[in-house]
């Protein structure tokens, strides 16, 4: 007899998920995470927010976001590149989350001032990710589950369809666990620089890696030799814009900028290369990433003036601040007389006069621009003017494992596996082909979490 029913990889949400719905059907289960137990958690820990369906307002939402709602802004941040069966389901579970994750310990509290429209769609966790991890780690251990910290699982043992041992690297050693059923929820490999590289070449070296330094992919790759069928690329993934000056690794939602919707964005060359208005902001954020990794050196700048200063969430470094175009370029060693002429062409196309409402569309454009901004065009005239360096922020890749609509791995000849479930980040592409909307991969993982931890248990059963 295995000497466990069900072994989670991972320490985040997804995993904890599992981890509990296993062990609240009568499983023995245990959990690997990589990390020392003060880093616990993966990108769990600095996240904010998830994104479920509600038919109505509630105490911490203002107001109805419904599945078809849900779906529209899935299918329009993707692209359509996503399973739309396997969306579909997943929204529809999401129904029940806010419910569910409540009754494991998780508190939520109304969205915080400068969110930019989520107060309505999205759920924010009272004290943040860490407290939300907090919470799913006291349930999960007085419900009895066994965690061990800095334990990786590095390599599979698989028959056929069939998950058999798992080979765990620990301080103490490498050692050899059985169990009879796995759940894969170990995250991305974004931490692997090398592998990014595969995917963008050279330009991954500028990237900075928004989350924890511990996902570098070993189970991911472990299981797709031993014959698991992959899912996406190594180009695609969460990627936004954020503060340049952040940490290599884990500088978290503090590093994130969320302020190109109230000016210009502009990258080496003192041109603007994008519109900063397409739609609004928690729909269009994650693409900026995407955006500044095609920009020479993979570095852009933030421009706005004073009147914008406090009408978002700053970032964890001040801006820098100048009395005039020009005296910014000097400070962002950027060229003064093709800065000048960028914010004085973009000034004299603005059109409009509409009142500014960052929450939807508002119709504030400029007009003759190659480049036009289609929302929230707005005159950078009011000194002091500001600046935010930036660069491309890895928060998590989509290139992982194939799952069903049980969250069972799919093997490269299309067979469900038996035994061998994945939830999060490492199984993300399946729902999100490209591109990303504020919340969605906590739902991912909350979801196929449960999801995972249920089926498992089945099997055990």
């Amino acid at each position: 007899m295995a000497a466990w029913d069900v072994l989670v990889a991972g320490g985040g949400n997804a995993a904890l998920c599992a981890a509990i719905a296993a062990r609240r059907a009568g499983c023995s289960v245990l959990v690997l995470e990589k990390a020392p137990k003060f880093y616990r958690g993966g990108n769990t820990r600095h996240t904010r927010n998830m994104r479920c369906a509600h038919d109505a307002a509630t105490g911490t939402l203002t107001g109805p976001y419904t599945g078809d709602e849900f779906m529209q802004d899935l299918l329009r941040v993707t692209s359509g590149n996503t399973d739309e069966a396997l969306s579909r389901m997943m929204i529809d579970k999401s129904y029940e989350m806010l419910d569910w994750i409540q009754q494991q310990g998780v508190r939520f509290q109304p969205s915080l001032g400068g969110t930019l429209s989520l107060g309505r769609t999205n759920s924010f966790f009272l004290g943040g990710g860490r407290s939300m991890l907090n919470a799913l780690y006291r349930t999960a251990e007085g419900l009895g589950v066994e965690i061990r910290y800095e334990s990786e699982l590095t390599d599979v043992e698989i028959e056929g369809a069939s998950f058999r041992t798992a080979t765990v690297q620990s301080p103490s050693g490498e050692t050899r666990i059985e169990a009879r059923t796995l759940v894969a929820a170990s995250g991305g490999f974004q931490a692997d620089i090398d592998w990014l590289k595969q995917g963008w070449g050279e330009r991954a070296e500028n990237f900075l890696i928004r989350g924890t330094p511990y996902n570098k992919g070993s189970l991911t790759r472990a299981l797709i030799d031993k014959g698991v069928r992959q899912i996406g690329d190594a180009t695609q993934c969460h990627a936004v814009a954020i503060d340049a000056r952040a940490p290599k690794f884990d500088g978290g939602i503090i590093t994130r900028l969320d302020c190109v919707v109230f000016g210009i964005v502009v990258n080496k060359r003192a041109e603007r290369f994008y519109d900063e208005g397409e739609d609004i902001w928690p729909k269009r954020y994650a693409i900026w990433g995407r955006l500044v990794a095609d920009q020479p050196d993979q570095i852009a700048w933030i421009l706005f003036d004073a009147p914008n200063l406090e009408k978002f969430m700053p970032s964890l470094y001040p801006p820098v601040e100048a009395g005039s175009i020009a005296e910014l370029a000097d400070k962002l060693s950027l060229d003064p007389a093709q800065l000048c002429e960028t914010v004085e062409t973009f000034n004299a196309s603005v059109v409009g006069g509409r009142p500014f409402n960052h929450v939807e569309p508002d119709g504030n454009r400029t007009e003759g621009l190659e480049i036009d901004k289609t929302n929230w065009a707005q005159r950078i005239e009011t000194p002091p003017f500001y600046a935010y360096p930036v660069r491309p922020g890895i928060t998590f890749t989509y290139l992982g494992v194939r799952v069903d609509d049980r969250a069972r791995m799919v093997m490269q000849d299309g067979r469900p596996a038996e035994n061998m479930f994945a939830a999060g980040e490492i199984m993300a592409g399946n729902v999100l082909g490209q591109g990303y909307a504020a919340g969605i991969g906590m739902t991912i993982g909350a979801v196929f979490g449960r999801l995972a931890g249920e089926g498992a248990a089945a099997h055990v059963a």
